[in-house]
């Protein structure tokens, strides 16, 4: 059994595991083919439930045996049988009969049968056939329940043991823990270490941890001694649960008691460590692994590759990719997956259609996956062409666009102001049958947002709705911003109070708009009073809603709030100790500066303006020509022609290009002064 949780979701999807009537009727399949008695194919139909045979004209079924056996003659005839293969042929001629899958008493006999001549595989996957089929009209817990009383009936003593270890084993592979730990409770004697195993892992599976422990401690108190899956077990809860120090003392203890760590326990501890970006230190266990001679696997090198990329750092996982093709391990379509999806989160496309080659040239097919990354790290580069050569083709290996596909392209084509084109994209996506999403609905709302087609974006959301797509904060962030920037406050009003009433709690983005469409139309009290509420919401306001702010105050003619504002909340003069204790700090960007240079550079206050001007190179941030044509007209303005003249040459030198409004100003401030050469 692993432990080492398959790599999902942005990773790629492992097969849905069949449904355990398949899988039952798969085992009779090869009970029926490893006949020995020649009596040709058997097979079992669920759709009748009945067992149906064309026994070979040549030969009959033993006389041992009757063609319609009962369960008594079928467990002594069974019983005799000198090995497991001989006993599933014996089942196989049984097979003949006319067997109900809902004869609760006759399939119980069966699971006695095949646990007692130790066909363990066969018997849990008959007990999970029948639970499946059972649970359909019963609550879970009855449903074991009266399974454990038919097997309580027909076993011996000397065979509950194992019967009851095997339905609990069925029972937590099938997530049905609660039921599992039912059984357990009720059986007298202590079930075997594997089937023990398989309740804690199912504990693990679900994040009871608690439970997990206290399992744990009562298996110990009856005597149980615990191996290496156990610990592995512990250890993946260890980890899952976030706390990789009792993970690593469990790994301590192990190897104190002699027990070998295995692979499984090595990766596990990489993967706990991965999730917690403590990547020095799973390094460190990977290279402790190899010194223990115990070689990593397929799992290992994919682990510690995807824990890089999260991290940005693709070249350390392209190295550990060489050195995994160089220890002769094939890679898969996981592998794949990790580093194609980092290269394009990163912009390097050119590396990661390099490496798809590599991956076609491996033999493997790309996933589904796979190609949405490619096909999004090229939407985002606004090379729709390409993309498109993608979508071609998943066409010709007939990989069909899921959802996901679909909201890339869409949002690609709205990033190009081809939002016509992203709706008839929605439309086509509904009629092959895939169901729009929020993400997919919101950037189609943003594309019309963006256009100022507000009307569209409504009727967008009404659609919407109407799909049984509820609008989410990102929805309503984004009208609210839009009906802002349409000088439409009303609209946006309403949009906030409707997301109070719904319950949906307004984010840093819906706040920022509506302060900043508040500031834009001069109601500063509106505005202060939304940044209240945000604070009391527990939102810290970003470097956005304070440009907002001190440009509105600055637009109001009220320089010395904004000035007052830009110093409380930039925390300029203020000791580290007093910082520490602040809630917010935010750190002021040009925007801010610019605003605050601009207003005080037209109220006559050159020399505060300068000052912040100063503090600009201070705090390392690069005036922009915004920024010196406000010094500039300034300067101008206070008939300063040395500072005009020392911009101007300070501006050459960084590089920042004038604009036309510098390039009038300072011809203009040359000509009158004589200095027109």
């Amino acid at each position: 059994m692993c432990y080492v949780t398959r790599l999902r979701g942005p990773l790629g999807e492992g097969k849905p595991e069949p449904p355990y009537s398949a899988m039952l009727k798969k085992q009779f399949t090869r009970i029926n083919n490893l006949s020995l008695f020649d009596n040709g194919p058997y097979f079992f139909s669920m759709t009748t439930h009945t067992f149906s045979s064309k026994p070979n004209s040549l030969s009959g079924p033993p006389s041992s045996l009757p063609v319609t056996p009962s369960l008594p003659r079928l467990q002594i005839a069974i019983s005799h049988c000198k090995n497991s293969r001989q006993a599933l042929s014996m089942l196989g001629l049984a097979c003949k009969c006319v067997i109900p899958f809902g004869d609760l008493g006759l399939l119980s006999g069966l699971i006695c049968v095949l646990t007692r001549v130790k066909l363990y595989t066969h018997a849990r996957c008959l007990i999970k056939g029948l639970i499946q089929d059972l649970i359909k009209s019963r609550a879970p817990h009855i449903v074991c329940g009266s399974i454990f009383n038919a097997l309580n009936r027909l076993g011996s003593p000397k065979y509950n043991v194992n019967v009851f270890g095997v339905l609990i084993m069925a029972v937590s592979e099938m997530g049905l823990v609660d039921e599992a730990l039912w059984v357990y409770e009720q059986m007298e004697v202590l079930p075997s270490l594997q089937a023990c195993n398989a309740l804690l892992n199912g504990l693990v599976k679900i994040g009871r941890f608690d439970s997990m422990w206290e399992f744990q401690g009562d298996m110990v108190s009856r005597g149980l001694v615990s191996n290496v899956v156990t610990y592995g077990i512990l250890i993946d809860g260890c980890c899952r649960q976030g706390d990789v120090s009792r993970a690593y003392g469990l790994f301590d203890e192990m190897v104190g008691k002699g027990i070998e760590p295995t692979v499984v326990i090595f990766t596990t501890l990489i993967r706990g460590l991965c999730s917690e970006c403590k990547m020095l230190e799973a390094e460190r266990i990977f290279g402790s692994m190899q010194e223990s001679s115990v070689f990593p696997n397929l799992y290992t090198y994919n682990i510690l590759m995807d824990g890089y990329c999260k991290m940005a750092n693709v070249r350390r996982a392209l190295v550990l990719y060489q050195d995994m093709l160089g220890n002769g391990f094939w890679p898969n379509v996981i592998t794949f997956g990790i580093l194609i999806d980092a290269l394009c989160k990163i912009d390097e496309l050119i590396t990661a259609r390099n490496l798809f080659v590599s991956m076609i040239k491996f033999g493997i097919i790309p996933n589904i996956f796979v190609y949405n990354c490619l096909v999004n790290g090229h939407c985002k580069e606004k090379n729709l062409c390409k993309a498109a050569g993608f979508l071609l083709e998943m066409e010709r290996l007939r990989i069909s666009p899921d959802v996901f596909t679909y909201s890339i392209i869409i949002k690609g084509l709205c990033d190009v102001a081809q939002v016509e084109e992203a709706d008839g994209l929605l439309l086509k996506m509904r009629r092959e049958g895939h169901q729009a999403n929020s993400v997919t609905y919101n950037s189609l709302i943003d594309g019309y947002c963006k256009e100022g087609n507000m009307g569209k974006a409504l009727e967008l959301c009404s659609r919407m709705t109407a799909e049984g797509v509820e609008p989410n904060v990102v929805t309503f962030s984004t009208l609210i911003d839009g009906h802002c920037k349409a000088g439409n406050m009303q609209s946006a009003m309403s949009l906030y109070s409707e997301m109070l009433i719904k319950n949906i709690l307004p984010d840093v983005v819906a706040h920022t708009a509506l302060i900043d469409g508040h500031c834009k139309d001069g109601n500063m009290k509106e505005a202060f009073r939304l940044q209240k509420e945000m604070l009391e919401a527990g939102l810290s306001p970003n470097i956005f809603t304070i440009s907002c702010l001190v440009d509105g105050l600055c637009k109001n003619g009220r320089v010395s709030d904004a000035i007052q504002l830009f110093l409380k909340q930039t925390r300029v003069g203020t000791c580290e100790s007093e910082i520490n204790q602040m809630d917010s700090f935010c750190f002021p960007n040009n925007v801010i500066r610019t605003s605050l240079i601009d207003t005080l550079c037209k109220d006559g206050r050159i020399f505060e303006a300068s000052k912040f001007f100063l503090d600009m190179r201070c705090d390392g941030l690069w005036p922009d020509p915004f920024t010196y044509s406000a010094m500039l007209q300034g300067h101008l303005k206070a008939n300063d022609m040395q500072n005009v003249m020392m911009l101007h040459a300070d501006m050459i030198k960084m590089g920042a290009m004038p604009n036309e409004v510098i390039k009038e100003a300072l011809s203009k401030c040359y000509q009158e002064n004589g200095y027109l050469k």
